[in-house]
């Protein structure tokens, strides 16, 4: 079944709700966080809200995050490794190392290139115009 194509009501249905199979990765996501200890839960609650509002926005990169996330506290819990060596000090500069290995789809890191690309056009401009000049 898994090899048939699917039906015409099926694709008109991902066309205006989205990927199907990208809504169930995320309720077995969800379903993974509910069994952590609760302040376990608690850190991936806040981190995952962070992780809306900045990290990848397809769903097929921001599923492969969070089942990663899901993973590490897993381990993390069973590990009994404290909430604070997961974070460090820094939990924002921890979420962007965390982000920074899903570039796919991030709006930032796009923008980001972009922005350092011109710069550096600008800059390459601005070097030529001088060495022309002498």
């Amino acid at each position: 079944m898994a090899d048939e194509p699917k039906s015409r009501y099926l694709q008109y249905l991902e066309i205006v709700t989205g990927s199907l199979e990208e809504k169930k990765r995320y309720r077995q996501y969800k379903a993974r966080i509910k069994r952590l200890p609760e302040n376990y839960r608690t850190a991936v609650e806040a981190l995952e809200r962070y992780l809306m509002h900045f990290g990848p926005a397809d769903g097929a990169g921001a599923m492969a995050m969070y089942e990663d996330l899901a993973e590490l506290f897993e381990q993390s819990a069973a590990d009994q490794t404290p909430v604070r060596d997961i974070f460090g000090d820094d939990p924002v500069e921890f979420v962007e190392a965390f982000m920074a290995n899903y570039p796919l789809g991030q709006y930032r890191t796009r923008e980001r290139n972009r922005f350092t690309s011109a710069i550096d056009r600008a800059a390459d401009e601005n070097t030529t115009r001088t060495d022309r000049t002498d």
